[in-house]
């Protein structure tokens, strides 16, 4: 009979030839199981998407209480679902007055393409500004706005009218015009290697998008759910976006996307045409009930505050000299080595000492961490020397 790890390699749709690989039978807390017993804690969760941890009790509970009464009933928008109600309820109570109404999707990428497909109706505009090594997504509209070619060529044609600004570049936010429909930013690039702008970068673009009523989207999909040091990071950018993106570390470890924004713009989708945007699977019951108690864990226990806390731990015990930079926001963190070959063979060796780290997709020759904010003091500093010894074993 064949392996598992054959029929995988056989028939599941490979995205690389160089897989990780791990053969999971259990997740719990921050660590994940293989199937010959090995124990490894969890450095990136999943891609931040695991922020209160594998299998929160709570998280599992709503779960299992949802699945006793219904999953798919019909599509996004057409059923009074109390999952979907309560949970966009509780998400806009966290948010400012402005952002009161909530889409549900299944994933970031849609996210993405909701929200500019909103900006496009309700502004009657066509440019969209995004900047150079964001990351938004793969689908043909979030790959618009990829600021990489190289990942991106092999399938153009893609969307017309996008342009790219510099990061963090103020002298490029005059390129913001009455002819922009929105204004796309991850407020940290992920993707980049966790690359962090100035307070007044935001406030300025935030004065130009008013003065030309152009919307701007915050792409908190990375950042969003506490893993920052707030519950958004907006938050500590001192101004607010006109549309937020979140998925990944709201949903518990379930799937779900958003996009959230005042109703006054979401009702752009109502008409002309009706059913401006629509989903089949997008909010699902089940997701949004593990997002409302991963979100109520997230809150109430004030997890985004203890990951200011355990950033400082991890910076304090990640020491070995031959690191050049540790660049972080919260439990967002890249840890700047050489080469690619170094993070490549950091991570092969942590692996093996039963640590999963990884790199970056723009920036591959920084480590990716990104844990549970509810992994423990005792976890972090084993990891850390995992590391540590690695980098210096390897480096």
């Amino acid at each position: 009979m064949l392996s598992l790890r054959t029929l995988f390699l056989n028939h599941l749709a490979q995205t690389s030839d160089a897989p990780i690989s791990l053969e999971i039978e259990k997740a719990e807390g921050s660590y994940l199981y293989d199937t010959q017993g090995k124990t490894y804690i969890d450095l990136i969760s999943g891609i931040s998407v695991s922020n209160t941890g594998h299998r929160h009790p709570d998280v599992l509970a709503a779960i299992k209480e949802q699945l006793e009464k219904y999953l798919h009933v019909m599509v996004y928008g057409e059923y009074i679902l109390s999952p979907q109600v309560l949970l966009a309820k509780f998400m806009t109570e966290l948010l400012p007055e402005k952002l009161n109404s909530v889409y549900f999707v299944n994933s970031g990428s849609e996210a993405v393409e909701g929200a500019v497909k909103l900006a496009k109706r309700y502004t009657g505009k066509t440019e969209i500004i995004s900047f150079k090594n964001a990351y938004h997504g793969s689908t043909q509209g979030a790959l618009s706005f990829m600021g990489n070619e190289e990942m991106k060529i092999a399938f153009r044609p893609l969307l017309p009218d996008v342009r790219f600004n510099r990061f963090n570049n103020i002298e490029d936010i005059e390129s913001v015009s009455s002819k922009t429909a929105c204004v796309l930013i991850e407020p940290i690039q992920g993707e980049a290697g966790v690359r962090i702008a100035d307070k007044k970068f935001f406030t300025i673009l935030r004065k130009k998008c008013d003065e030309n009523n152009v919307l701007l989207i915050f792409d908190e999909i990375q950042t969003g759910g506490g893993r920052t040091g707030s519950m958004f990071y907006f938050e500590q950018c001192g101004i607010v976006p006109d549309i937020l993106l979140l998925a990944k570390g709201i949903g518990g470890g379930m799937p779900l996307g958003a996009f959230v924004a005042n109703k006054k713009i979401m009702d752009a989708f109502i008409s002309n045409p009706v059913l401006g945007h629509i989903t089949t699977f997008g909010g699902h019951p089940v997701s949004c009930a593990a997002a409302l108690a991963n979100l109520k864990i997230i809150n109430d226990e004030k997890l985004f505050e203890k990951a200011s806390e355990k950033e400082k731990i991890f910076h304090s015990l990640l020491s070995s000299s031959k690191i050049k930079e540790i660049r972080s926001q919260g439990l967002m963190m890249a840890v700047q080595l050489e080469t690619f070959k170094q993070v490549s063979d950091v991570i092969a060796y942590c692996k093996i000492q039963g640590v999963i780290t990884d790199w970056f997709l723009f920036c591959d020759s920084a480590l990716r961490i990104a844990p549970p904010l509810t992994i423990s003091d005792d976890e972090i500093t084993f990891s850390c020397k995992v590391i540590n010894d690695g980098i210096e074993k390897c480096c």
